[in-house]
């Protein structure tokens, strides 16, 4: 696939796609003989995996890391399990903040919902 096409397909910019590319956090692609990269089906599962992460907000660097250690070898199969546990575990942290955060915007809206009724009240008798 061409980066034109790897890019509309994961609705990536292909300045992203070449970013992740640059700072290793997808392995370097081939390219054809007129020097156009060529994402094989193995890029493009990167390419999704990566957009997952970013996507549910685990930083770069510890992909990049995760994909260093992915292209070390099955050597280093505890320590990547080790850095997505880790990551699991700030990712649920995360999600535990923002419930809270979701549960105060909805108290906050039902009070300000409750007041405009109230005022809405007020003035419907008011007119009457």
């Amino acid at each position: 696939m061409t980066i034109a096409e790897v890019s509309e397909k994961y609705d990536l910019t292909q300045d992203t796609l070449r970013y992740y590319e640059r700072i290793r956090l997808i392995p370097r692609v081939n390219r054809n003989k007129n020097g156009i990269r060529d994402y094989t089906e193995e890029d493009c599962r990167w390419v999704e995996f990566i957009k997952c992460m970013r996507n549910a907000g685990l930083p770069i660097e510890a992909l990049i890391e995760y994909v260093a250690l992915f292209q070390q070898g099955d050597t280093t199969i505890g320590a990547r399990k080790e850095l997505l546990t880790d990551q699991r575990k700030q990712l649920i942290q995360k999600m535990e903040d923002m419930q809270k955060t979701l549960e105060r915007l909805n108290y906050k809206i039902k009070v300000y919902e409750g007041t405009v009724v109230k005022k809405e009240n007020k003035l419907k008798r008011a007119e009457d």
